[in-house]
């Protein structure tokens, strides 16, 4: 007699990444579960809170935190044991975290896949450019990606790279008035300016209006041109999935043969239930998949599951231009400026990204006038003044993966259901790698300022934290030393995959969501074809 399953594939967090995975078996006919901690929310109603939070620079403010579901801006989401307090920026509602993203889908460059083999630190990708190249074709579809066809992404200035099978689904934008200038005077010093291609539609795209401009981007886009998880996990729902809320994912239950038979979820009215299925996807993001790995003892033969954590650990830069730019039109972040992008220099120190940050800077402003006592008219004419020349620059920095930089399972804490909470452990300091980088950094701080006539309100911001988490639960070619395999197979379950940008094993200094979703969607093919 055969084996009844729940279904065909669960697939564990609706983000992103598990949506497009999930949407992709869906259409093959697959009967697919997913399963979320927390709930639907409608975009009107996060708008709403966004507009009455007193907050406004907390990103997850908009959003619920519950007892059973928290973001990681709770405190009692996560403890630091490290020098750094890394907070992943994480959200549990259906569509994950890219609801308060700034959309960058860049692609990893071939050479950032091969690290090790070309200069000799990190670690190399079990697959080649090439293998993940469709993928990346049909998540940059799928999410409406602007781009432009024409821009060599490495930053030398060549031909355009990396090479790409179709063009951008979305032509780029336009530049804003402030992008060109500093384009204009700042790469006249020897920069290259590359446009950031980026999941927010200008034109009318599956469903979603073009991008009006609202410069709300983080942390939320108002009218959905900003492409968000919830648009596939409706897409997989459509296709016949079975979307299960309030459902926590707690543990994943062992079989013979080292099969994963069945996953068992909580949700906050105590119920517990155990869904069975022939395939298992964890899309939980970088933190809460290793988190689930741990619970439940799985995968973790080789003691890699948290470890190697990696962000785009970084600074920024803060100055006013000698002329009026005007940032705050247009989407919050444009391109990047490259100079530290890719070369056999890599071996020793960090590549660097450099992002202008386009948001309307006028809270900012007035906070630092406020607290060095301006008042009244002159207040008024001084934001007026200082938010038109108002420049902020965000550099981000390749870090490598170290085994001690980890996430574990906290031994003090609990949620509401009983379920550990989560530890972090990150350290920057000693690390020589970053801080070469860090010295040539602030170089270019000192070119910029001098490029546009400025004055430097602060530049040494210490490091900041970019909630990019890589290599968690990295894949690898050799069982030793990496928790899958370059499909994202387990190589303790050959039934359990993990769709995340966990799976990064090196970190280059390009936001890592296009490609978590281009491996997740290359994995649901991979399923697709077995179960």
């Amino acid at each position: 007699m055969a084996t009844q399953y729940d279904a065909d594939v669960i697939v564990i967090g609706s983000g992103a990444i598990g949506s497009n995975a999930a949407h992709l078996l869906a259409q093959r006919g697959k009967s697919v579960i997913i399963l979320e901690t927390g709930e639907w929310i409608p975009r009107w109603k996060i708008v709403e809170n966004f507009r009455s939070s007193p907050r406004k620079n907390n990103l997850n403010d908009p959003y619920p935190t519950f007892p059973w579901a928290m973001s990681s801006f709770d405190k009692d989401y996560i403890e630091n044991t490290g020098n750094f307090h890394y907070v992943p920026y994480q959200l549990q509602l259906v569509g994950g975290t890219t609801w308060h993203w700034a959309a960058a889908t860049w692609r990893f460059l071939p050479n950032d896949m091969k690290m090790k083999s070309l200069y000799g630190v990190s670690n190399d990708w079990p697959m080649e450019y090439s293998d993940l190249e469709p993928w990346y074709d049909l998540a940059e579809y799928n999410l409406g990606v602007a781009g432009s066809d024409t821009d060599d992404q490495s930053g030398h200035g060549g031909a355009a790279h990396p090479p790409r099978s179709k063009p951008y689904p979305v032509t780029a934008e336009g530049e804003t008035y402030y992008f060109q200038r500093l384009k204009e005077r700042i790469g006249a010093e020897g920069y290259n300016f590359i446009h950031e291609p980026n999941g927010r539609t200008n034109k009318p795209y599956d469903g979603r209006p073009a991008c009006s401009g609202n410069n709300n981007c983080m942390p939320v886009c108002p009218i959905g041109a900003m492409y968000s998880g919830d648009v596939h996990a409706r897409h997989a729902q459509d296709a016949g999935a079975k979307i299960i809320t309030d459902a926590t994912a707690y543990k994943l239950e062992k079989g013979e043969g080292g099969k994963i038979v069945a996953v068992h979820y909580r949700s906050s009215k105590g119920a517990d239930v155990r869904l069975t299925a022939k395939a298992f996807i964890v899309a939980a993001n970088g933190i809460e998949t290793p988190k689930l790995l741990l619970l439940s003892d799985v995968a973790n033969s080789n003691d890699m599951v948290g470890r190697h954590l990696m962000d785009h650990s970084g600074i920024s830069l803060i100055f006013t231009a000698d002329e009026p730019l005007w940032p705050g039109r247009g989407q919050v972040q444009q391109g990047a400026i490259f100079k530290w992008r890719d070369g056999d220099w890599r071996g020793q120190h960090s590549a660097i990204k450099h992002a202008p940050h386009n948001n309307v800077p006028n809270r900012d402003v007035a906070e630092m006038l406020i607290k060095q006592g301006v008042v009244g008219p002159e207040l008024d004419e001084q934001i007026r003044h200082l938010s038109a020349r108002w420049v902020v620059i965000e550099s981000m920095f390749e870090t490598l993966p170290r085994a001690t930089n980890r996430v574990t399972l906290s031994t003090t804490k609990k949620d509401a259901l009983g379920i550990p909470t989560l530890s972090f452990n990150y350290d920057l300091d000693g690390d020589e790698y970053v801080e070469k980088a860090r010295d040539l950094c602030m170089e270019d701080y000192g070119t910029f300022v001098r490029a546009m006539g400025g004055k430097v309100i602060n530049d040494k911001t210490g490091w900041q934290n970019h909630a990019h988490v890589m290599g968690t639960v990295m894949m690898g070619a050799d069982s030793n030393t990496s928790v899958t395999n370059h499909e994202g197979r387990t190589w303790d379950h050959d039934n359990l995959f993990l769709s995340t940008t966990g799976l990064l094993p090196s970190s280059s200094v390009l936001n890592p969501t296009l490609a978590g979703i281009a491996l997740g969607l290359r994995t649901a093919d991979i399923i697709s074809k077995e179960v």
